[in-house]
């Protein structure tokens, strides 16, 4: 592996020659498929003579010049490449190939996901389709032509609207495909299969009819119902926000079971991974639904920030996947909570992100180099590149981001571009100087923001001192620059001054005339993706009075976290914060949002904080201050819980959510005391409730404190849902989760349970993935945990590189390690790089973790 080429953003050319049309022609068979590619190319750069094509496990049958067939003397076919020499101006060229897709395990190119097939071509996969300049700078109008078999593949479907059909004599039939909008060909697409579809229209705020279809497994369109709303809710906000109407008359999604990514924005034809369209109360949790609102959305907002602009070339992909982040997050904190919405996205890049950010893999959201593209599809690139674009919000307020918004889809509308760009239609539309912003673009890490407060006869002073990490190569950084909101709030909790402060500098000060020492609620709103560091805390004050919600959230966390480290240390329960806690249980808060007060830190969360990573003393420290909050609080957690539990309710509106959303919040609190009552509160719920998310909180208590009663409710739930594979993800991850002893036996033998398939990333990623972020077991001290995962990585790998890139991430963790657990991760990685033909994907996530 010492001779993976890695690319650099530095070395960046335009293309030598542009494709202006391409025309293919799939001939689908069940042995193989053949494609001819058509194609009218212009020469951009004069010194090119020679025609370089991408081209990835082809078999190539012919090739065509200007109608003249060459021979294989005018062109070379290497193991990435074919070169077609000594090519004039302006020509056409017409290739004809056969690919297998039944054969493509990787899930990259075409291939099958059961009866369908279908494509994924972001990033690099279409050059595993047909010879092609395959870089998203190269942009080119597409017609595409479907033929086969009439009974098995009703269902022709590729991007744009439909121009042709047509029947053939020998049972087959066809379908053409017109593009009119220049796209690069990541976003190409084709699906066919025997499927069945849910029919809905959209009126556009022209006037303009757009014909919307859901294609999924014949007996699934009953649960597209959520999909097909959450698409229709997507149309109108970005009309509204954004002045963005859909392009095409046609709207097509298809859900596939076999995908590697969420889904994948295509021109006019989204596939999807199936658990984002399918939903409905017996099978999908409140969270899938909002889920799928959530992916609906991104998806459908990606044609115009990532479609019609797109980037010109990887290292920009947070210039479409970051922008269209934000864009989701807003269209759901529209459409629900605010305050929830907001906080689960800080949740979830505290999770992921920060992990990322502090870890020997931490990249900047553009990143500068790049082994396999792949695996820079990441929460640096998607959740911070979002939490950049936000701050470029905050700075210039709601209505001129839209008029620089504006100014980004009018200025560069069909091209693909830089994040510079984006940066320039900022600045450029509101006269403001946004250059200081582009280190969050080209740095690594999370800055760390130490506060110093100091108040004397009516002035209060702020004193802020960053504290930026070096760079992965231990290079120095510079200090960032953002928005940091704050609010002085006096002894009722009334805000005295409130303001946006410009943070710029290593270290500077903000002084505040006022009449008594105030108490300071920072960072409101999470204004800014930074960790910050108080010299004195108030958390059980802001707890109780802040009024901005992500304040009172994070100062509840905050103080859980010191009570839990003091535990650690061996110190007892902090019996403020327990009053805290209770303070909570009473208030009159949207319970939504009291559910998430009511959270303990996570695990995560405890580990980013330790310069010294041991689990044990962390599960030991949480668990005890569980069972003596639920002592503590028995009976109101009870009372909670029963004014909210209604089995019957199977609504998913805010309120009904809310109302579950709380009540387990209670349940999985009482089950810290592992007592017979809460295990029938748990079992009843299971037996009685008709959602899917009371009976997967239920299964998953007893399935940590009551093995008896686990043994019976899984086993009845296998039985009602062994042959849905959504649902059986729910089942491998209880169990791949689950703290008891002996979990890592248990998932082993669920490898050879009928319903599980190393082939399907969705199973992988629910059972191998999920014990994998169980620190608990992961990290056993016998290192148990480190040779399964690393097993199944170097197995997975020879199916599919990308799954099993990201089952390496779960090492990132290394560096911080304590030395028995260190050493014993470090044998298994050292396997890994030591296996012969490990792909370049799991090589890059490696070899960086270890150094090598």
């Amino acid at each position: 592996m010492s001779k993976v080429k890695t690319t650099y953003l530095k070395d960046y050319k335009a293309p030598e020659f542009q494709i202006k049309n391409c025309d293919l022609v799939f001939e689908l068979f069940e042995e193989y498929t053949q494609v001819t590619n058509m194609m009218s190319i212009k020469r951009d750069d004069e010194s090119a003579r020679d025609i370089i094509l991408n081209s990835i496990d082809l078999e190539l049958v012919d090739i065509y010049l200007n109608d003249l067939k060459l021979q294989d003397t005018r062109y070379i076919v290497d193991k990435e490449t074919l070169t077609v020499l000594d090519v004039p101006n302006e020509f056409k060229l017409i290739i004809l190939n056969k690919i297998y897709p039944q054969e493509n395990s990787e899930l990259e190119g075409l291939y099958k996901s059961g009866n369908i097939f279908c494509t994924q071509n972001e990033p690099e996969g279409f050059r595993r389709i047909t010879p092609y300049l395959d870089r998203p700078d190269v942009m080119a109008i597409f017609k595409t032509t479907l033929v086969a078999d009439r009974q098995r593949y009703p269902i022709l479907l590729s991007n744009g609207n439909t121009a042709t059909n047509f029947k053939l004599d020998d049972g087959r039939h066809g379908i053409t495909w017109d593009d009119p909008h220049p796209k690069p060909s990541y976003l190409f697409a084709l699906v066919a299969g025997d499927l069945g579809v849910v029919k809905d229209q959209f009126i556009t705020a022209s006037g303009k009819l757009v014909k919307l279809n859901i294609y999924t497994d014949k007996g699934n369109e009953s649960k597209c119902t959520h999909a097909m709303k959450s698409l229709k809710e997507a149309m109108v906000w970005d009309e509204q926000m954004y002045g963005r109407e859909y392009d095409l008359s046609l709207y097509n999604i298809v859900a596939v079971d076999s995908f590697n990514m969420g889904a994948m924005e295509n021109k006019g034809l989204n596939v999807f991974n199936s658990a984002y369209v399918l939903a409905d109360e017996d099978t999908a949790t409140d969270a899938n639904f909002m889920g799928i609102q959530s992916v609906i959305a991104h998806e459908y907002f990606h044609n115009w920030t990532g479609n019609r602009i797109t980037c010109r070339d990887w290292f920009q992909l947070t210039l479409k996947e970051g922008l269209t982040v934000f864009r989701d997050q807003c269209f759901s904190s529209d459409l629900n909570s605010k305050e929830v919405q907001r906080i689960e996205d800080v949740k979830a890049l505290r999770d992921r992100q920060f992990v990322e950010d502090a870890s020997p893999t931490a990249h900047p959201i553009q990143p500068d180099s790049y082994m396999a593209i792949n695996n820079f599809y990441t929460s640096t690139v998607y959740e911070k590149g979002a939490e950049i674009i936000r701050m470029i919000h905050t700075l210039l307020g709601e209505e001129n981001y839209r008029k620089a918004t504006d100014l980004y889809f009018e200025s560069f509308d069909g091209q693909a571009v830089r994040t510079d760009d984006f940066l320039w239609a900022m600045s450029e539309a509101n006269g403001v100087d946004l250059k200081a912003f582009e280190t969050w673009y080209h740095q690594s890490g999370t800055p760390t923001l130490h506060v110093e407060e100091n108040f004397v006869d009516g002035e209060y002073k702020l004193t802020l001192i960053q504290a930026v990490p070096n760079a992965v190569d231990g290079s120095e950084q510079k200090p960032y620059y953002y928005p940091l909101k704050i609010a002085l709030l006096n002894d009722n909790g009334d805000e005295v001054i409130e303001e946006i402060l410009i943070v710029s500098k290593r270290q500077e000060e903000f002084v505040f005339k006022v009449d008594a020492k105030p108490f300071l609620s920072i960072n409101r709103d999470f204004s800014a993706p930074v960790i910050i560091e108080l010299q004195e805390n108030n958390y059980g004050f802001l707890t109780k009075h802040d009024k901005n919600s992500f304040v009172k959230y994070e100062s509840a966390q905050s103080f859980g976290v010191l009570t839990i480290e003091a535990m650690m240390n061996g110190e007892d329960i902090d019996d403020e914060f327990v009053r805290a806690f209770g303070h909570i249980l009473e208030s009159d808060l949207d319970i939504s949002y009291k559910a998430l007060l009511l959270e303990l830190p996570s695990v995560s969360i405890l580990m980013q904080r330790q310069e010294t990573v041991d689990f044990e003393p962390i599960y030991e420290a949480k668990e005890k201050l569980a069972k003596h909050l639920a002592t503590t609080y028995k009976d109101k957690l009870i009372e909670i819980y029963t004014k909210y539990h209604n089995s019957t309710c199977k609504d998913i509106d805010s309120k009904s959510m809310g109302e579950r959303s709380i009540k387990n919040r209670c349940l999985k609190l009482l089950s810290a005391l592992e007592s017979d009552e809460i295990v029938e509160m748990a079992n009843k719920q299971y037996s009685n409730s008709l959602t899917m998310t009371d009976r997967v909180v239920a299964l998953d208590i007893l399935e940590n404190i009551s093995p008896e009663y686990a043994k019976a409710t899984l086993a009845d739930f296998y039985t009602k849902y062994k042959d849905d594979t959504l649902v059986m993800n729910k089942y491998f991850s209880i169990l791949a989760a689950s703290h008891r002893d002996g979990t890592l036996e248990r998932v082993m033998e669920l490898q050879n349970d009928d319903a599980y398939n190393d082939i399907v990333p969705n199973l992988v990623r629910s059972l191998i993935g999920v014990f994998a972020r169980n620190y608990k077991h992961f990290h056993a001290k016998d290192g148990s945990g480190y040779k399964f995962v690393v097993d199944k990585i170097i197995y997975i790998d020879k199916i599919n590189p990308q799954i099993a890139s990201g089952l390496a991430g779960a090492f990132k963790i290394y560096e911080k390690l304590n030395p028995q657990n260190k050493n014993a991760m470090k044998t298994e990685l050292d396997r890994v790089v030591s296996t012969h033909s490990i792909s370049k994907n799991v090589y890059e996530i490696v070899s960086k973790i270890i150094k090598i």
